[in-house]
């Protein structure tokens, strides 16, 4: 009987330590990284890390950073190397998560690059989904990218919905509004 509770007190004890260990050296936590290496990192819950900037009552700028609500696909506890920073043309210090950087034609060049698109799996697979998103398809982005990419600029401004043209033998709508009357004052 004493074995058998000392047997049990080992594995819960084990268990524990277990536990304890991985929590303590095991996965990236966003808010625990600092703004050097916050930017384009995935935290072992596979959420992308987002920079935030917030600006004091003294007017001190503080950053911080946050697990955003954006899974990384098949990419967990991953800081992004610095030479895919520079290859890809971001900057550590970007803040937020956005696709605004795709209608830059020298940032589409250089995420289109072979050192970034084929050596960077965690930033083309970001930049892939917020293409997605605009409605672009990122390899036919870069394969554009290679020939005229004015006009898949021009797609993703317009988020690649066009308004519909007129409806040939659809009458338009005639509006009749009454004139406005102003109040009396009697």
């Amino acid at each position: 009987m004493a074995s058998n509770f000392g047997l049990k007190s080992l594995v819960i004890l084990a268990l524990t330590l277990a536990v304890f260990v991985q929590g303590s050296l095991g996965g990236i936590t966003c808010e625990n990284l600092n703004k050097d290496t916050c930017a384009f990192a995935v935290a072992s819950s596979g959420k992308r890390c987002v920079l935030e900037k917030h600006v004091k009552r003294s007017g001190e700028e503080a950053y911080v950073c946050r697990t955003s609500d954006i899974e990384a696909d098949k990419v967990t506890d991953w800081v992004e190397s610095d030479q895919c920073i520079e290859a890809c043309g971001l900057d550590r210090k970007s803040l937020g998560i956005s696709s605004d950087s795709l209608l830059e034609c020298g940032f589409t060049r250089k995420l289109c690059s072979t050192q970034c698109y084929n050596g960077c799996p965690n930033i083309i697979d970001l930049y892939f989904n917020l293409a997605a998103g605009e409605g672009v398809f990122l390899p036919k982005l870069c394969e554009a990218q290679r020939g005229d990419a004015r006009r898949e600029m021009a797609e993703i401004r317009s988020s690649g919905f066009v308004a519909p043209g007129p409806v040939s033998g659809v009458n338009p709508v005639k509006y009749l509004v009454a004139p406005a009357v102003a109040p009396s004052s009697a």
